[in-house]
């Protein structure tokens, strides 16, 4: 099939690093992997193609200037008019395949005016989103944007069980929603990959952008417990953002600046390695009361066979079974997390046995080649309908 996959948000720079960027990227290339030749419409690119987009044609869409938020939410708007036209100038396409962004609803527009298969993956409730940590001036109107993508879409794909129930509240896309988690790459994690960041100290890591969201402080004194009872131990901490300085400053503060290491934001080919040099992982989210996410970096920590110590919490609660691929805390609470990560540096065999077993788990279950089968199958459920 010829796929045009778009992603109109400005947020998302899909050569970049973050991770929603790289789920651009393993989307992208798990549709290549099986055989489907696919063009990508972007507000924003950064940097080089990477490595599975030697053949992806890529069509920029109009920038969006920058100041007056009101300007901003005007001109994202007013650019469907331009993706609809570069979708209709480069067609045709057998399926268009959208990441929901705040403004945008022409590709599902357009899929609709052409009755070809429109599969809109939600991965927040972006609203919420921009009004609680950014800036939204038009509500009413991102309102009325989501109510068209979400009406005109064949298929939503929200990537976890709590981004869908927040679909079944607009009425408009009821009956058409399908949960597609997010997966992992398995071969960029091979068993005897060596790690690039090797140490004798039991190495407790940590990956992704640093937010509040991401129970930082939480792990900070679960570290220092950790270290209290046993010195020889390494913090690795693999990314950026604006949490960095404050998790700096308390491990200064507690006398952990030599046991800590940060690596600053790397790129994705650069996470395997890193993973490797680590004896245990952690996602220690706190309590939040709408955990939507479907962590990229679990699935990670998985494929590279570590032991994970996560939070009970949202879809990690049902992708991590306790005690057989992985370690479930209580949400936000340091002494959970130190006590976990105690155990695991007294029993390599439990390490061993945990982190075998969540490769296996995602192996069998979680990686983006059957996410991409599972997309390519609502497409084709869309097709069958129409004949």
């Amino acid at each position: 099939m010829r796929i045009a996959y778009v992603c109109a948000d400005r947020g998302v720079p899909v050569f970049g690093r973050k991770g929603s960027s790289v789920h651009v990227q393993e989307v992208v290339r798990a549709l290549v992997r099986q055989g489907h030749e696919v063009e990508v419409f972007a507000s924003r690119t950064d940097g080089e193609a990477p490595s599975g987009f030697e053949n992806v044609a890529v069509h920029k869409l109009p920038k969006i200037p920058k100041g007056d938020p009101s300007v901003r939410e005007r001109a994202s708007y007013d650019a469907n008019r331009k993706l609809y036209a570069m979708l209709d100038s480069e067609g045709p396409f057998d399926a268009i395949y959208e990441r929901y962004s705040l403004w945008s609803f022409a590709g599902m527009e357009y899929a609709a005016d052409e009755d070809l298969p429109g599969l809109l993956e939600v991965n927040s409730p972006l609203i919420e989103e921009q009004a609680l940590h950014r800036e939204l001036v038009d509500r009413v109107g991102a309102v009325r944007v989501a109510e068209h993508a979400f009406g005109k879409a064949t298929a939503l794909l929200p990537v976890s069980n709590e981004v869908a129930e927040y679909l079944r509240g607009w009425p408009m896309a009821r009956g058409r929603i399908h949960t597609t988690p997010n997966g992992v790459d398995t071969g960029r994690f091979p068993e005897d990959l060596a790690p690039s960041l090797p140490s004798e100290a039991f190495t407790v890591g940590f990956i992704g952008t640093l937010k509040p969201w991401h129970g930082l402080p939480a792990l900070v004194e679960a570290f220092e417990v950790l270290h209290k009872e046993d010195p020889n131990v390494r913090l690795l901490i693999v990314g950026d953002g604006p949490g960095r300085e404050e998790m700096e400053k308390s491990l200064a503060e507690s006398g952990l600046s030599d046991a800590s290491h940060f690596t600053g934001a790397v790129g994705p080919e650069e996470v395997p390695g890193l993973l490797a040099s680590m004896d245990a992982a952690v996602a220690p989210y706190p309590m939040q009361s709408q955990f939507y996410f479907s962590p990229l970096k679990v699935y990670e920590y998985m494929a590279a066979g570590l032991p994970v110590v996560a939070s009970r919490i949202g879809q990690l609660d049902g992708l991590i079974s306790d005690g057989e691929d992985g370690i479930l805390i209580s949400p936000g609470s340091p002494l959970a997390i130190a006590d976990a990560l105690g155990r695991l540096r007294q029993d390599a065999s439990l390490g061993a046995r945990l982190g075998k077993n969540a490769r296996k788990t995602v192996m069998e279950s979680h990686t983006w080649d059957a996410v991409a089968e599972r997309i390519m199958s609502l497409a084709g459920d869309a097709v069958e309908a129409r004949v």
